[in-house]
This record gives C-alpha cells, sequence and structure tokens, in this order.
C-alpha cells in the first residue's frame, strides 16, 4: 500500500489550499455502476428524513451531507451542533476524487498550554471549555464547493425544525439529565433546555428560536454569517462575559483544511478513513495491518479477541505517542501504516499472553474526547458517498449558549493535553505530541470509515470517544466476513485503548468462559453495565446495485433506502 507522509506545515498549507480549488461536480458520465436507490442513516429520524428532503429536491449527496449535519445540530444538541466541528468524508462518483473536510475546531489565539491547571472544571464547563467552532464554515464549504443547491436549500430542514420544535425523545432527556447541573449555571442554556427550570418530559416539543435566526444568517450570508458580523459579535461578547477567551479575529480567520484521506488494505478490502487531526484511520489501519497476518475466521472466539486486543493495544499505543495535528508538528503517516511496520509489532504478539502496556516501548500519554458525538453515512444514486463523524465532545458540550444566538458550545479544549499527568474528563492523560497551541487542532478519535471491495462499498462510523476507533474495527471485520450493516452495528462490542491497561466490554461481548480464558492470559477485564456507541452504516452491492442500510439499536436513530 501507499500512503502520503505528511509534510512540513508551509507544504501541508499548500497542499490544503490546492485541494479547496478541487473543481466542484462535473456531468461527465459516471466512471462506475450506479445504485438504484439512496441510503441514509443518522442518528435522529427527522435528520435522516432531511437528507431525503434534499435528495427529492435534486440535491447530490453534499446537499444532503449539509441538510443532515444542520437537522443533527438542533434535534440532537448532545451530540453536535453549530458551536463544534468534525470530519465529513467524501466520494464524488464522477471521477473517483476523495478528499477528507477538516471541520475539527482550533484553539482560541489566547489559549496558552497552562490555561487549566489548578482550574478543575474549566477545560468541560462553560465558556474557557470551548474552542473556535467549525461546523458552520464546514457546511458552508460543503454546499459551496461540492453541491448543487444553495445553502439556504439544504439548511431549510433545521431551520424548520428549530423554528416549530421537535419532540423530546428518551435519549435526549436522559443525557440533558446527565449535564443539568451544568446546563442550570448558565442562563441562556437554561432558558433553552430546561424551560421553567425544569428537565422538560419526553416528547415535550422544545424550540429553539435564536439558533433558528443564527441558521438563517448562515443561509443567507454561508460563512460570514457565523463568522463576521452580529452573530461573531454576539459570540465573542457572550463568550468573554463568561470567562473565555474568543475574539473576533479567532473567528474571522478560521479555515476548513481538505486533506487527503489515509488509505489501507485488508484481506482484499480498500479502506479509506479518517487523516489527522484525527487518529482514527491511522489508529484502524494499523489495527488491521497487524491483524492481517492471522487467520481470524480459523481462530477460536478466545484466540481471535485476544489478537484483536492485541493490535489494539499496540495502535493506540502509537496513538498516544505519535499523534496530534499535522499543521503543528510532524506525524509519522507513512511509517505507521506501513506493512513492515505492522509485521514488527505483530512479532511482539504472543497466543498465551497478553503484553501489559507498561512493556511498550517509550512512555506516552494520551487523551481522548468524549462519547457523546454523532456519525451519519449517506450513498446517493449517483454513487458519491459520505461519512461524517460531528462532535461537541461531552453530552450538550460545555453547558455554555452564547447569549442571542441559540449556539451550545463544546467543551473540545478538554480533547488537549491541558497539564502532563492530569486527566480528561475520561481520566486519561497527555503529552506534548496533543499540548494546547494557539490555533491548534486538537486531536481526534473520529473514525468515518469508507470499506470497498469486489462485493461492494460499506460507509460507517460512530460516536463513542475513545472507543471510535475500536468500534469501526470491529465492523470492518465484520463487513470482511461478509456480513450486512445490521450485523455491524449491532455486535457486541469490547475495547482495548493501551491506557489503562484494559479490556472494557458490553454486556454479552465475552461469554463467561471466555473472559476467565482471557484473564488467565493476562488481560484484565471490566465488565460493562451499559452499551455503548451509536453506529450508523451503509453499504452499496455492486453487483446487484442494491443498497442496505443500519441504524444502532443502541440509539434513536433511523436508516431509509429509497428510490
Amino acid at each position: 500500500m501507499t500512503n502520503r507522509m505528511h509534510k512540513p506545515k508551509r507544504l501541508a498549507c499548500l497542499y490544503a489550499c490546492l485541494l479547496c480549488v478541487t473543481a466542484p461536480l462535473r456531468a461527465n458520465p459516471p466512471s462506475e455502476p450506479q445504485p438504484a436507490q439512496a441510503a441514509i442513516a443518522s442518528a435522529h429520524p427527522l435528520a435522516t428524513r432531511a437528507g431525503f428532503e434534499i435528495l427529492a429536491k435534486g440535491g447530490n449527496v453534499f446537499d444532503a451531507a449539509v441538510a443532515v449535519s444542520a437537522a443533527l445540530a438542533v434535534v440532537e444538541p448532545s451530540g453536535s451542533g453549530l458551536g463544534g466541528g468534525g470530519y465529513w468524508l467524501l466520494h464524488r462518483a464522477s471521477d473517483g476524487f476523495e478528499t477528507m473536510i477538516d471541520g475539527r475546531e482550533k484553539a482560541p489565539y489566547a489559549a496558552r498550554a497552562d490555561m487549566y491547571r489548578s482550574r478543575p472544571g474549566a477545560s468541560t464547563d462553560g465558556a474557557l471549555a470551548a474552542a473556535i467552532p467549525g461546523m458552520p464554515a464546514g457546511l458552508a464549504h460543503l454546499a459551496e464547493r461540492y453541491g448543487r443547491l444553495p445553502l439556504a436549500v439544504s439548511l431549510a430542514p433545521a431551520i424548520r425544525h428549530a423554528e416549530n420544535g421537535f419532540a423530546v425523545g428518551h435519549k435526549f432527556h436522559k443525557l440533558l439529565g446527565s449535564r443539568q447541573p451544568v446546563i442550570r449555571r448558565f442562563p441562556s442554556a437554561s432558558r433553552i433546555f430546561l424551560p421553567k427550570g425544569k428537565l422538560p418530559e419526553p416528547f415535550s416539543v422544545l424550540r429553539q428560536p435564536d439558533l433558528a435566526e443564527t441558521l438563517k444568517r448562515i443561509a443567507r450570508s454561508g460563512r460570514d454569517g457565523f463568522y463576521r458580523g452580529e452573530v461573531a459579535e454576539k459570540l465573542v461578547d457572550s463568550v468573554r462575559a463568561a470567562g473565555g477567551i474568543w475574539s473576533e479575529t479567532d473567528l474571522a480567520s478560521y479555515r476548513i483544511i481538505e486533506r487527503r484521506p489515509v488509505k489501507g488494505a485488508y484481506r482484499g478490502i480498500k479502506v479509506t478513513s479518517a487523516a489527522p487531526s484525527s487518529s482514527g484511520g491511522i489508529v484502524l489501519i494499523e489495527a488491521l495491518n497487524v491483524l492481517s497476518g492471522y487467520d481470524l475466521e480459523k481462530a477460536d472466539e478466545t484466540a481471535r479477541k485476544h489478537l484483536i486486543v492485541e493490535a489494539m493495544r499496540r495502535a493506540y499505543h502509537d496513538r498516544a505517542l505519535y499523534l496530534g495535528d499535522p499543521d503543528y508538528g510532524y506525524v509519522p503517516v507513512e511509517r505507521l501504516l506501513n506493512a513492515d511496520y505492522a509485521a514488527g509489532l505483530r512479532s511482539t504478539i504472543r497466543f498465551d499472553k497478553a503484553l501489559p502496556s507498561a512493556m511498550l516501548a517509550g512512555e506516552p500519554e494520551q487523551n481522548a474526547e468524549a462519547a457523546n458525538t454523532t456519525h451519519f453515512s449517506i450513498i446517493d444514486r449517483d454513487g458519491n458517498r459520505v461519512a461524517a463523524t460531528l462532535s461537541i465532545n461531552l453530552p450538550f458540550g460545555s453547558g455554555f449558549v452564547a447569549a442571542g444566538t441559540g449556539v451550545l458550545l463544546n467543551n473540545e479544549m478538554d480533547d488537549f493535553a491541558s497539564s502532563p499527568g492530569t486527566g480528561n474528563a475520561f481520566g486519561l492523560v497527555g503529552g506534548t505530541a496533543n499540548a494546547i497551541q494557539p490555533g491548534k487542532r486538537m486531536l481526534s478519535s473520529m473514525a468515518p470509515t469508507f470499506l470497498e471491495n469486489e462485493r461492494g462499498v460499506a460507509v460507517l462510523g460512530s460516536p463513542g470517544g475513545s472507543r471510535i476507533i475500536s468500534m469501526v474495527l470491529l465492523a470492518a471485520l465484520d463487513y470482511a466476513e461478509g456480513h450486512d450493516p445490521d450485523s455491524w452495528v449491532s455486535l457486541p462490542r469490547f475495547h482495548h485503548q493501551y491506557l489503562p491497561d484494559g479490556i472494557q466490554y458490553e454486556p454479552g461481548a465475552l461469554s463467561q468462559a471466555e473472559a476467565a480464558t482471557l484473564a488467565a492470559k493476562g488481560h484484565r477485564l471490566t465488565a460493562l453495565t451499559e452499551r455503548y456507541g451509536d453506529m450508523q452504516a451503509v453499504l452499496w452491492n455492486k453487483k446487484t446495485r442494491a443498497l442496505s442500510a443500519g441504524s444502532d439499536p443502541r440509539g434513536e436513530g433511523l436508516a431509509l433506502v429509497r428510490p
């Protein structure tokens, strides 16, 4: 396989600029067969239907991605929003062009490496926890560069749901309850999400008129409707009044970067996934490279899980040691994805014994984002596809809404290594590769992914913080065994992330006998009481031209296939 090594900052920026002037969709005859239908899987039924509404108006997959992203920002504010960011992985069928839109949030220019030391909770709760959002710029970029329809058309469903309201579901209610003490501290947020000072009942209607007005400004003026003018002034004034450090320059200077996705292969399957500033694609492909040396289908179930865990351990170790924003430091992509490098890692794996994480070379420390992100997957009738993972970090982000905007702000600053040896929201510590620097993007685990072989094309991803990568890994292995989306999204899951040194597993992921055998090999086991993740996936069978889609039963999403 071949993979691009990231260039120094100047060359990386030049490359990003060249990608940004890529021609929009052309009317050339498609170079590959086309599906007979379209498929969308997202974490909320209203978002899935918003995507189909835009396809019905003549939009393509990229217009639909704008509609789904914006709708999720309204109806699933626990996971994403205009005050957050994310990654959109794109494939254009007319010429095979692929790119990743990096809309990850950035540290304000006034940010400093030690800004959270001796300030407990400041990196997770309130205005100081918020990085500069990338979502609005990503929506405008998608529409302008790749869509067929005006941005105002694609944002219309989200504006409608913000104005008219939507019914609060059980998941929304549960997550809001978990963040209620923080949201209650901030009047602008409390007025929206805790009407009359109380947690809204399931199926009550939540309206967000200020957010609708902000969306309308973006619809009229594109990125400038958010990053300049009245909305920008309100954002900065509100953040600074609450102790934050944003400036109008932070907002005006925010830019989307297009990056070349990372690519690899596993048993004849082409793997395309997220590039840094996300660690997702590198860790996923590195683990698959390690596992490619084994015939997992012939291994017994306990041996198979042991090998997968050991591959996870080594790949996550490299995440902690090497990965960060490629515009602020060298990331050894080519080496980490090299098959010979994987063979070296594989040589340290024993079938009879787990390797303690403390025995891996180097002394990395790591940091990982919180679990409440969101994901959607789309394939349209032309064969274009989008996998997008979006986030505001913890459920309901920082809990802070900028007055007069309806914009709930992220707490992605907690994804930086804010202080050596000090844990983030997940108790994970961080090192210099992911240290806070002005204007820097924090490291992510998001892993929007395409899988492709003779059988077909899979589009998938999930929320779940540091567990995102292991979930996508298990789904990729399930795809390799010939299974369909309903299987990938429903699999019982297990996870190892190097530190803490232990296997976390869902109910049903390990039998009693398997757990005992793994413990005898030296694995530490933690049985989780709740299931995690909310995977959304679609599959196009290229031979039959049929589409199928799956939405994680752990969530409240909707997967649909329509003409």
